[in-house]
């Protein structure tokens, strides 16, 4: 199944990281944070959030930003192949 980035989510949802750290109790760094790394997010924020973006958590990519990047690229390889 194919995932996507916390901050995927959040611009596909049209929310910037103020609005939608604001919405969720967090400061706008520690969105940012996690939207970078999310490897290390608690359940409950997580929850927050796809709430938020509407999107089942199952679909978001929990790791770090470039691990993901890395990920879609091999995956780009083999589709070529």
């Amino acid at each position: 199944m194919f995932r996507i980035s916390l901050k995927s989510a959040r611009v596909n949802s049209g929310m910037t990281i103020k609005e939608s750290a604001e919405t969720v109790g967090v400061h706008h760094q520690t969105l940012s944070k996690y939207e970078k790394d999310s490897s290390d997010i608690s359940v409950s924020l997580l929850e927050k959030l796809c709430n938020l973006y509407q999107i089942p958590e199952d679909y978001i990519f929990l790791g770090k930003e470039y691990d993901l990047i890395r990920t879609i690229e091999t995956e780009r390889k083999k589709q070529e192949v």
